[in-house]
């Protein structure tokens, strides 16, 4: 396991707050028993008062409590449990239609509702439902089912409403939408914090930590590079990935063998595929890909074509370093980073 910073180093991230380092390390202050994240917006202790750790729980271990501020035992970026659990039923059960009275007699306010999925999908959550029940319909006109039926199939009242609702997302009417693409996206959990993911019918076009960036935002770049409307839904190539992933984190897969579908320039793709070609446990330096795909000196090309890399953890862009062996900016975050070459060098040496 990778070392600690530098205490000078922490510290002083400590002081700015600086998210580049929520999550590399944990701070205990000993006068009052209590451990936090680099960013709690808690008062800042005097250094001498100060005593770091690699993770929350072992701060804990040593005598610590939680802060409930910053709560550093809460994993970064992951949505409320009971967004989970409906996201997860419709997406299981994508017709059906859960109302304000049952969102109320779970004890979850309507309102409340509506917020959270604004804040992490970009749109209420009836307009979730909506898009969810849409991109289902997309696939079964695709396989030649009846318009009217599908309509009332995904659990739409009325024709009329089912029409109206499809050629606002697809930007056609049902009948001309057969045989139309989408890009279908959802959020994975990960022992990182959520991961969003999206897909066409022919391979992955998203794989990244939720939390730098909104999906909402997300789904607009992913609207732009591929010029296709993006739902909410899983495909089978989501749900491989989402297999995957599990076998990954839980330390018995190495690789990952899933069709790609993303859009790159001729020299990005080249970096991308020189990428995959660094076992897992090891690193590259940039001047090593430069070296490697020809390109003597292109450095900063090769850190450019690295951070526009929308496939975080399968194309491995995490296993470029500095040449000194330093961590590097990475788009997830560094301690994300140092997580995943820690995790992989134990994989590595199974």
């Amino acid at each position: 396991m990778s070392a600690l910073p530098p205490v000078a180093e922490m510290y002083a991230a400590v002081v700015a707050k600086d998210a580049e380092f929520d999550g590399l390390f944990y701070l205990a202050v000993k006068t009052t028993g209590i451990f936090c994240r680099p960013v709690c917006p808690a008062k800042k202790p005097r250094p001498e008062n100060v005593e770091y750790f690699r993770t929350g729980l072992e701060a804990e271990r040593a005598g610590y409590r939680a802060c409930k501020r910053c709560r550093p035992l809460e994993p970064h970026g992951e949505p409320a449990p009971w967004v989970r659990t409906l996201v997860r039923e419709l997406e299981a059960r994508p017709s059906r239609r859960i109302s304000d009275a049952d969102l109320a007699a779970r004890g979850i306010a309507p309102q409340t509702a509506r917020r959270a999925f604004r804040a992490r999908f970009g749109m209420t959550f009836h307009a979730f439902q909506r898009a969810l029940r849409l991109g289902v319909a997309l696939d079964r006109l695709g396989a030649g089912d009846d318009i009217d039926g599908v309509g009332m199939d995904v659990g739409f009242e009325s024709t009329s409403g089912f029409r109206e609702a499809f050629e606002r997302i697809f930007g056609a009417p049902p009948g001309r939408a057969r045989g139309s693409r989408c890009v279908v996206s959802s959020l994975l959990s990960s022992p990182l914090g959520p991961i969003v993911v999206a897909a066409t019918p022919d391979g992955l076009s998203l794989v990244e930590f939720a939390d730098r960036r909104a999906l909402v935002s997300e789904a607009r770049a992913l609207r732009r590079r591929t010029d296709l409307p993006v739902v909410p839904g899983r495909n089978a190539h989501l749900e491989r990935l989402a297999e995957q992933l599990e076998q990954y984190f839980a330390g018995t897969r190495r690789e990952f063998d899933l069709a790609r579908d993303v859009r790159a320039t001729p020299f990005q793709a080249q970096v991308w595929d020189e990428l995959l070609r660094i076992p897992c446990g090891e690193t590259r330096s940039y001047e090593d890909v430069a070296l490697a795909i020809g390109r003597p000196g292109a450095q900063r090309a090769v850190g450019r074509a690295n951070g526009c890399n929308p496939i975080s953890i399968l194309v491995p862009c995490h296993r470029v370093v500095q040449k000194n062996g330093q961590l590097r900016g990475y788009g997830g975050g560094l301690w994300r980073k140092r997580w995943l070459l820690d995790h992989e060098a134990g994989l590595a040496a199974s």
